[in-house]
């Protein structure tokens, strides 16, 4: 067996594509690979303890993706329109989906069966946006297992201290139910703080979110995406910002103080659009991506300290991911059933 790093992209309707040398190059698999090629693939998992499979939510359910078929294989479920997915970080066969319109589920059975999980006050329909709320990301608690976060937009901060058989609803102090993304952190004396963003911007917790602050950002914008924290350390956060969904320009900032103060960093080239999200994994800390909400791609290899843009540009990127995985001997890389190459753009 030989290790191997997969990087996996969603499109917005040019279903999932892969690359085994860290984005330089990408294949798309074709029509016989199991998903529509003009899918819609809003968010990946995969488990450390499962390293064959990767799941995929998009417009048309769930999709579990086989390292050793390389194949996709739809999952029938009473979801039509996955946009997050968590995996039990102690069971990986229990995973848990958000949904637009927003409504939360849980499998305990490797997505074979589903079960919907109530939640107070939450609505499938905005007034704001006139159109259905969607859950934007679902995250445990890196400490507390039992505890689960989840955040709608537009709806507000969902908690879970009961890996998910009941939900609260925080919204204390925030500016702005329109939710994009939240992290937790544990600080040098071990307070746990949290952070979520907002089309209106950063808002911070030290209560386990009973009350939110908004965080004021040096930048002409606030519409604030993903937070991440890189995973060998906690004081160290990324945070992406733009002028708006997709926008035409930001700034991916970096913060080594545990989110107290934030540094922007320098991404080569001119930004076509707002910075969506940093792609992490415990495997290497110091191997980052980043990404645009209209597909240029970035990477750094350092901790963020350097950035290269990589070649091919897709048309449309909501969701990117990366993996240690493990190929049959007899496998080459790439050996993927791929449609022709398409021309990268410069």
């Amino acid at each position: 067996m030989v290790l191997n790093v997969e990087v996996y992209a969603g499109t917005a309707g040019h279903s999932a594509w892969f690359s085994n040398d860290l984005g330089k190059t990408w294949v798309h698999p074709n029509s016989h690979s199991g998903m529509y090629l003009e899918a819609r693939v809003w968010v990946f998992s995969s488990h450390p303890r499962d390293p064959d499979i990767l799941y995929a939510g998009t417009d048309m359910g769930l999709f579990r993706w086989d390292e050793r078929t390389t194949r996709w294989t739809h999952l029938p479920s009473p979801m039509t329109d996955i946009w997050a997915l968590v995996q039990d970080p102690d069971h990986a066969d229990v995973l848990y989906a958000g949904t637009r319109p927003a409504g939360f589920y849980r499998s305990r059975d490797a997505g074979l069966t589903w079960e919907h999980l109530s939640a107070p006050g939450i609505q499938q329909f905005s007034e704001i946006n006139m159109g259905p709320t969607r859950v934007t990301q679902m995250l445990f608690d890196p400490v507390d297992h039992d505890t689960i976060w989840a955040v709608v937009e537009i709806g507000g901060v969902y908690r879970s201290s009961d890996r998910g058989n009941t939900w609260e609803l925080k919204t204390e102090g925030l500016v702005s139910a329109d939710m994009h993304g939240i992290a937790i952190i544990h600080d040098a004396s071990g307070q746990k703080i949290l952070y979520a963003t907002t089309n209106r911007g950063l808002h911070r917790s030290t209560n386990n979110g009973e009350t939110w602050l908004f965080m004021t950002l040096d930048s002409p914008w606030q519409y604030v995406r993903g937070i991440v924290v890189r995973p060998d350390s906690d004081a160290v956060l990324f945070l992406t910002n733009g002028n708006g969904p997709p926008g035409n320009t930001g700034t991916l900032w970096r913060s080594k103080d545990y989110g107290l103060t934030w540094h922007a960093l320098e991404l080569p080239g001119v930004l076509n659009s707002t910075p969506w999200s940093v792609v992490t994994h415990p495997h290497d800390p110091m191997l980052l991506l980043t990404y645009t909400n209209l597909g240029q791609v970035y990477r750094s290899l350092d901790g963020g300290d350097h950035w290269e843009r990589l070649p091919h540009e897709f048309g449309e990127l909501r969701a990117m991911h990366w993996r240690p995985t493990h190929y049959p001997a007899d496998r080459p890389a790439h050996s993927i059933t791929v449609r022709p190459p398409v021309v990268a753009a410069a």
